[in-house]
């Protein structure tokens, strides 16, 4: 099982003010799609803080996905510090995401969320409601195991490989 790390990006949830339900909300997703979650933190809306637990994430998890801070409001920095971080963007998986998000509601289309790469990591950013955050994970999971096969350097094309997540 490939290792997995979920940050969620909330000051009220950093605080303690809220209690985080997009975090273990992502994390039971990603166990139910076979992935072993390693790392679950949250870290307030802040680019140098996000861009630090990115990296750290990174350096442990196959697989780091975000929840929060993804929309236009001024404290959503997420996409900010994901693009601060990866080395290559993957613009097609957060397009796959806001169009299966689209589906629920008309809100996904204003979604900053990127999705891109880390050496051999893969990040993702989810919104940050839960409903949101399981229907855009759900929406590219079928592209995360070949992405990630790729990553280590394999070739094969999808149809050829029979590891699945």
């Amino acid at each position: 099982m490939p290792p997995a790390a979920v940050i969620t990006v909330s000051d009220s949830c950093f605080n303690g003010t809220r209690v985080d339900v997009s975090g273990p909300t992502v994390a039971k997703a990603l166990a139910d799609g076979g992935f072993l979650v390693v790392e679950q933190v949250a870290v307030p809306d802040d680019q140098a803080v996000i861009e630090d637990a990115l990296r750290s994430c990174a350096a442990r998890a196959e697989l780091v996905v975000t929840t929060g801070g993804t929309g236009i409001a001024p404290r959503d920095v997420t996409p900010e510090a994901t693009r601060s971080v990866c080395e290559r963007l993957i613009d097609g998986v957060p397009e796959l995401m806001r169009v299966a998000g689209r589906e629920e509601t008309i809100f996904a289309s204003l979604s900053r969320a990127l999705c891109g790469t880390l050496g051999q990591t893969l990040i993702l950013n989810l919104p940050g409601s839960p409903r949101g955050a399981v229907t855009s994970l759900t929406a590219v999971l079928p592209l995360i195991s070949h992405a990630l096969t790729l990553l280590k350097g394999d070739s094969l094309h999808p149809e050829e490989s029979t590891q699945r997540f």
